[in-house]
């Protein structure tokens, strides 16, 4: 197990921070653009790459459509499912790492369609009444959202040409990216552009905080909804609110093993492999970890031996899994009354003073980011850029991928065994529809998050604390919802802020499992959360070392307190707005209020009697609402 020396250690602090600066300094020299690529539909190839700058590979010409294996999707990745069904549209991707580099590729594609009259040069092979094309920009740096402003610009002039031989604009954008791009762009704010928490959290409310909790217990998520613009900014914004999950996180999260079959995959007789050398983890790699934490955890655990790894994208697999579409989510977000009591019996009384529930205020004290206080470290285990707290957490290592869009090509990685997870975006209904390859699937229109593992669920209830945490986020963000001066950019219910919170959020948890009662304080979070946080590999890669500044960070949740009768109202309202028998019980008690009126109207009722009705009308609720989940349905989902 690694750990950093204690403070009787000696250490020469400036050569250190000397060495990290020029580490800084040589990563910044590098040209952050590694390529401009162009990506066609050809009427019998299908996608494929038609123009690279500088050549993707070396000695090629700028017309090869060749790629090396391990980038054999990225014409499907640049050119999404059903574009022909939009005008235009943005792709976020990742790529592997090619041969002798170590980290992701971060890939922006912008698509736009033109219909083929309109070209003033039309070459022979363009026979569609219609051209679709995408400019797409391999980066070493993820600055999504800056460089899709820039690339959203520069594809309108190259459409505005009308002549897509006329590539010099192309070649002029990757020398401005490299001009005006660097490193340093990671420590600012610009790095979340086109991320807005406001916009995440007035749609999905308190459900952001379940979204946070999935990925901090590393499960296969999949997100789902059309455009790709909106899915990727969706998913995107989620992991912003993981402290330097975006700027330094995402290094490792896109090591997988490509398809060496063409024909498994529906790709290109043109799109050939390079090399075939894997880049993947395999399932030897992920048990090797264990040796690193001297034997003290199960990796069995990381990995669903009971999914075995297909080998094939078979007419099979792409069926239905059982069960409709038109399911709903599962009635694990409602009000139970004997999870209400053991959570009462939980909190401790002496830290009551955290929370005044007159006044609804957390602990406002933040803690201080890493910049401009000091460089970041190489994790000794995770490997990441970490700052004096540890974070970001190696959430995305070892197997587990993010993949902000993923193409159907790519369907075979849901059931690999050497991935142990993913945090990915689809727009195929075919993914939707192998709901069995997935722990929660995130339908992005509705705000509904699916989970069908009842385990799960009850990991994922959200304590009395959690549910103040919540509300509070959402009544500051609906509050300044006109207030806050071009609409995000103010501090209190800003996206900044927004951040701020959930990294308070962090740091306290982190901070509450480093203390002599961790059971007490981490009770806060969620039992059945924690002990099930503390199995997994960001956990153990975190608490295998140790990081002084932590005792600076006030342990305990920051919304904990004596329980009171405004927790009964917001999980009152909590159950009533976001599981399905609440919503049944409120139709219900709308569709009896308008009988009493009607009623009243009709026989002329007395306003005595009509309160009589009404009275037992309520009654008959709040008994139904006592009741537990499975006296109302045997089943654990419900029609839409």
């Amino acid at each position: 197990m690694f750990v950093f020396a204690g403070g009787g250690a000696s250490r020469d602090i400036h050569t250190d921070d000397l060495i990290i600066i020029e580490l800084m300094e040589s990563q910044c020299k590098e040209e952050p653009v590694l390529h401009i690529v162009v990506v066609g539909f050809h009427h019998k190839k299908g996608c494929q790459v038609e123009f690279s700058y500088p050549p993707i590979i070396p000695g090629a010409g700028h017309d090869s459509n060749t790629l090396p294996e391990e980038w054999k999707y990225l014409p499907f990745l640049a050119l999404p499912d059903g574009a022909h069904n939009h005008q235009e549209d943005t792709v976020y991707f990742h790529l592997p790492p090619l041969d002798g580099q170590q980290k992701c590729v971060y890939g922006v594609s912008c698509y736009r369609q033109m219909e083929a009259k309109a070209l003033k040069v039309r070459e022979a092979d363009i026979t569609r009444e219609t051209v679709q094309k995408s400019v797409c920009v391999l980066s070493r740096l993820p600055l999504f959202g800056l460089i899709q402003a820039k690339l959203q610009l520069i594809t309108h002039a190259y459409f505005e040409e009308k002549d897509f031989s006329q590539i010099s604009i192309l070649k002029e954008l990757y020398d401005h990216m490299n001009r005006s791009l660097s490193c340093t762009a990671l420590e600012g704010s610009q790095i979340y552009l086109g991320m807005s928490a406001r916009d995440l959290i007035l749609h999905f409310k308190h459900k952001v905080l379940i979204l946070f909790k999935l990925i901090l217990l590393e499960k296969k998520i999949l997100f789902y909804v059309t455009p790709v613009k909106r899915l990727v900014e969706t998913l995107m914004t989620v992991l912003s609110l993981f402290p330097g999950i975006i700027e330094h996180g995402l290094a490792d999260s896109s090591h997988y093993q490509p398809r060496r079959s063409i024909s498994e995959d529906f790709s290109s007789p043109e799109i050939i492999s390079a090399d075939e050398e894997s880049l993947s983890i395999s399932a030897t790699d992920i048990t090797d970890i264990s040796k690193e934490f001297e034997g003290r955890f199960d990796v069995s655990d990381q990995l669903d031996q009971s999914k075995p790894c297909n080998t094939t994208l078979d007419t099979h697999n792409l069926q239905p899994h059982a069960g409709s579409l038109l399911d709903s989510e599962c009635e694990w977000e409602t009000l139970e009354p004997h999870a209400m009591d053991e959570m009462e019996g939980k909190v401790d009384i002496a830290h009551s003073h955290m929370f005044d529930t007159d006044s609804g205020l957390p602990i406002t004290v933040q803690p201080q980011s890493a910049t401009g206080q000091g460089a970041l470290t190489s994790g000794l285990v995770s490997g990441l850029q970490e700052d004096q707290y540890g974070l970001p957490l190696a959430i995305f290592t070892k197997g587990y991928l993010c993949m902000p869009y993923m193409a159907l090509q790519q369907h075979h990685l849901l059931s690999d065994i050497s991935v142990r997870g993913f945090v990915a975006g689809a727009t195929n209904i075919l993914f939707r529809q192998q709901r069995h390859l997935s722990d929660a699937i995130v339908d992005v229109d509705e705000a509904r998050i699916q989970i069908h593992d009842p385990e799960l669920r009850k990991m994922l209830y959200l304590s009395t604390a959690d549910l103040r945490f919540a509300d509070y986020l959402v009544k500051h963000v609906t509050e300044n919802k006109e207030d806050v001066f071009l609409d995000g950019t103010g501090w209190e219910g800003g996206d900044e802020w927004i951040r701020a919170q959930f990294g308070l959020y962090v740091h306290s948890l982190l901070s509450s499992a480093l203390q002599q009662d961790h059971e007490r304080l981490l009770a806060d979070y969620g039992t059945a959360f924690t002990s099930t946080w503390k199995i997994t590999h960001n956990y153990r890669v975190w608490i295998s070392n140790k990081y002084p500044a932590m005792a600076n960070i006030t342990p305990g949740h920051p919304f904990q307190g004596q329980y009171s009768v405004a927790d009964v109202k917001i999980r009152l309202s909590h159950s009533m707005q976001n599981s399905e028998r609440g919503k049944k019980i409120g139709n219900a008690v709308m569709s009896t209020s308008r009988s009493v009126v009607q009623t009243g109207k009709a026989v002329g009722q007395s306003v005595g009697g009509a309160l009589t009705v009404a009275k037992s009308a309520m009654s008959s609720w709040f008994s139904m609402l006592a009741q537990p989940p499975a006296a109302v349905s045997a089943s654990p989902q419900s029609a839409d």
